[in-house]
């Protein structure tokens, strides 16, 4: 019977997944990792604790707990921190799937005798049954709820060591399925926020770590129109929270930050739109790419999927050119790939 490591979140995805499983006949284990202290405000994880008891408890399988609570500190928010400062915007949930759950949840699985580790994500793997045996990462039946963006630093020879019992589902079977079984997190609120911590905000939660310090607000020829409190806490594309001296007629928003100087660039909002960028910080979970391939390209969690021409520099980094200009693209953001069929090649970096 192949054994399988279940992480365990507290919530309803995860919780069924164990159903699922153990429907299916492996010998499961329920596991719940603490990556946050428990006392901060707004973090729920001693209640997730608790309901994924409840749940092993109910469902009769073991139950397992691991704290990582100083490998998350130094992997992901450390890093977190370091990004905002450098004037960059980092994904959080990203890299705490590449350092924590597929990281050292999944070496401590391995080295612990199970033969799987299983998630609650949205996401499919498949076996194409070519020559090599090929297992490949799949956008989801439920496209609405497919979390393949922040999973693509997940490791090609990993894959067939992962279970995402979820990935033929939609959320509403997902539900029903908790429901039916009478699992006590049925109708649980979906959790919100930076993965382990949960909704917070990021402005203050930046002033922990990165003091104000106040600046320039440059428009598109250079010409001084205000002053903000540290690039830091800004976002492209955003078009609040800075001071402006000097009407301009139309709102303003963020196009670019220069941390040398400490300077935001505001322009209009055409001025936010980009169709090229530089990735760099390359990782590939499925085939690599070439300049013939033809290409989807995704630069946030849930956005539109844009065919894209790739031109591989050759320093190895990949110059991306959308078909169509999109908003908000910033250094620091992951740009994912994806075949037409909606396999997950892989991603990187964007950082000019």
């Amino acid at each position: 019977m192949k054994k399988v490591a279940v992480g365990l979140s507290g919530g309803v995805d995860s919780a069924v997944s164990l159903l699922l499983l153990k429907e299916q006949g492996y010998d499961v284990v329920g596991v719940h990792m603490q990556c946050w202290d428990y006392n901060e405000e707004g973090c729920t994880g001693e209640k997730d604790k608790t309901d994924a008891v409840l749940l092993c408890s109910q469902l009769e399988v073991p139950f397992k707990f691991l704290d990582f609570q100083k490998e998350y500190q130094e992997k992901v928010i450390q890093n977190f921190y370091d990004e905002y400062e450098a004037g960059r915007t980092p994904n959080p949930d990203v890299l705490c799937n590449k350092e924590i759950k597929f990281g050292i949840f999944y070496n401590w699985a391995m080295e612990n005798g199970f033969d799987f580790i299983a998630t609650g994500h949205y996401a499919k793997i498949s076996n194409f049954g070519d020559l090599n045996n090929s297992f490949k990462l799949l956008i989801p039946k439920d496209t609405i709820k497919d979390q393949t963006y922040f999973l693509y630093r997940i490791e090609k020879m990993q894959l067939n060591h992962i279970l995402f019992p979820l990935g033929n589902l939609l959320k509403d079977e997902v539900k029903e399925i908790a429901f039916q079984n009478d699992l006590k997190v049925f109708n649980k609120p979906e959790s919100m926020g930076i993965c382990f911590i949960g909704k917070i905000n990021v402005r203050d939660f930046l002033k922990r770590k990165i003091p104000e310090k106040v600046g320039s607000v440059v428009n598109t020829s250079g010409e001084v129109i205000g002053r903000h409190r540290g690039i830091a806490f800004y976002t492209i594309g955003q078009r609040h929270g800075f001071e402006i001296f000097k009407y301009t007629g139309s709102p303003m928003y963020i196009t670019e930050k220069i941390a040398g100087s400490n300077t935001l660039v505001v322009g209009n909002e055409k001025d936010c739109l980009k169709q090229n960028f530089i990735v760099k910080n390359l990782s590939f979970c499925s085939e690599v790419i070439d300049t013939d391939c033809e290409i989807l390209s995704r630069i946030r969690h849930q956005g539109e999927l844009v065919k894209s021409k790739i031109v591989i520099e050759k320093n190895g980094d990949f110059h991306v050119y959308l078909t169509k200009k999109l908003s908000g693209i910033a250094p620091g953001q992951s740009c994912v790939f994806y075949s037409p069929s909606g396999i997950l090649i892989g991603g990187g970096v964007i950082s000019e």
